[in-house]
């Protein structure tokens, strides 16, 4: 017997969760098909990012950055703080217990709205079937009148660093360890290798990070990336660009990993060694050969611009298919391609996505690069503010980093924002809808802040495209 949904969504991570919501939301009888299994075993939604990625990882930014301030930056604000200790296993449980709330929170959501959550493995077959695999081995088939795709992605592994699971991890691994390894290897100085570092660095391990590309964060603005790689080093992070790894071993002494760059050759051993080389899709299986699911050679799902794939009425989106692996974005993808099913008019504004790193201080940006315009041959005037001119920042004695604006030379639109500062990833939505809104410098230069506060930063930036910043010394009107 062959259960009928007008959709399928095939993953229950953030794009796949969010679009079973929204097609509910519009009157639609939707099944979620999705395989997770928690640390005990038992089937849960919300895929790698609730379970072994953006949540955990920010609690454990958290509580590190709390155990690391009350060490190091207590004593600056007049408070004497004695005998601080560190119980890893409890706050592993407190991360545990984050991720528990909110995965339960979405099984709660899914019953509020009557999604049929089905748990095991789901593959696409033709005429929108979809074969279920249970935890059971049981198989059971689904149709539907459309199939969205959301199956998400996973790390990338290195056949030089076989995984073991406990010394040699990834990125979900590296999550879960009881003890600080004393000295911990990272491949990768990308920003899941820079997050997972600040942590286990600030609870009190030596961290290298050795990183293949030259170039430190090519994708973020190279003025910030080179004031970030300075103070980053500074916080004790030993980042080695340009670093090949050819080889770990597992030794007596841990593990002993050998890499060369354009000079030398040398060996490292570290006690722990997470691989974070990047993510790919996960895509593998998900449709049996008659469906003709269109794939690229790295595994992506071919879509159009409104993710359509190759076979009529299925959809894929998020991290399955093309553009920034973010959970965000997947998410605006799940809601429009809901809204495009029902006939309305969704869209996803690829140009105003936000990125971020959350380290401390923070990183992130949205829209074009200085090295991105100058490449397209866009003329372009820019504002900068530095956070230890900001009350706010100093007051908090948070003053590292800054604010860039880019704006059109000859209109003033606002073209791209890149910020660098202890709450970026809150002050960047300012830059978002300012994007979203076709915003000019002189808009957000004539726009009231509150005082004090950090998103000042923003104004100051935008004043100083013209010039005119009030609180830079060499700041004057054109």
């Amino acid at each position: 017997m062959t259960n009928k949904y007008d959709v399928i969504v095939i993953g229950a991570g953030p794009a796949g969760y969010v679009a079973a919501i929204r097609c509910a939301q519009l009157g639609m009888k939707v099944a979620c098909v999705d395989e997770w299994l928690d640390r005990d075993g038992k089937p849960v939604l919300g895929g790698t990012c609730l379970n072994a990625g953006c949540i955990p990882s920010k609690a454990l930014l958290e509580s590190s950055q709390l155990y690391a301030r009350l060490q190091q930056d207590a004593k600056a604000h007049g408070i004497a703080v004695e005998g601080v200790s560190l119980d890893v296993s409890a706050m592993m449980a407190s991360k545990d217990a984050t991720v528990d709330d909110l995965t339960h929170g979405i099984a709660a959501l899914f019953d509020t709205n009557a999604i049929e959550w089905i748990a095991g493995r789901g593959q696409l077959f033709p005429d929108r079937q979809v074969q279920v695999t249970l935890h059971t081995g049981e198989q059971q088939t689904l149709s539907a009148g459309h199939v969205i795709l959301a199956t998400g992605s996973v790390p990338v592994e290195l056949a030089v660093a076989p995984l073991n699971g406990d010394t040699i991890v990834d990125s979900a691994g590296a999550l879960n360890w009881q003890q600080v390894p004393q000295r911990l290897g990272i491949i990768g100085a990308g920003v899941i290798g820079l997050e997972l570092g600040s942590v286990w660095r600030r609870l009190g391990a030596e961290v290298v990070l050795l990183e293949a590309q030259e170039l430190f964060l090519p994708m973020a603005d190279r003025q910030l990336a080179k004031s970030a790689l300075n103070l980053f080093r500074k916080q004790g992070l030993d980042i080695r660009l340009g670093e090949h790894v050819k080889a770990a071993t597992m030794t007596d002494a841990g593990v002993t990993i050998a890499h060369e760059n354009d000079t030398d050759a040398d060996t490292l051993t570290v006690d722990r060694l997470i691989v974070a080389v990047g993510r790919r899709p996960c895509s593998d299986g998900l449709a049996a050969a008659e469906t003709e699911l269109l794939l690229d050679e790295q595994g992506y799902i071919h879509v159009d611009e409104e993710c359509c794939t190759s076979v009529p009425a299925v959809y894929a989106i998020g991290d399955a298919v093309r553009g920034p692996m973010l959970a965000h974005k997947g998410s605006e993808e799940g809601m429009a391609v809901a809204e495009r099913i029902a006939g309305q008019p969704g869209e996803v504004n690829y140009d105003a996505i936000a990125s971020v790193i959350y380290t401390h201080p923070e990183i992130a940006w949205v829209g074009k690069t200085e090295e991105a315009l100058k490449q397209a041959g866009v003329e372009y005037r820019r504002g900068l503010f530095p956070f230890a001119a900001s009350g706010r920042a100093r007051a908090m004695q948070e003053t590292a980093g800054e604010v860039k604006i880019l704006s059109d030379a000859l209109t003033d639109q606002v073209l791209g924002v890149h910020i660098m500062a202890a709450q970026a990833s809150e002050l960047i939505a300012q830059a978002v809808l300012a994007l979203e809104f076709d915003a000019s410098s002189e808009d957000i230069a004539r726009t009231v802040f509150a005082h004090p506060t950090l998103s000042e930063a923003m104004h100051e930036a935008a004043l100083a495209v013209d010039g005119r910043a009030i609180h830079m010394a060499r700041s004057r009107r054109r």
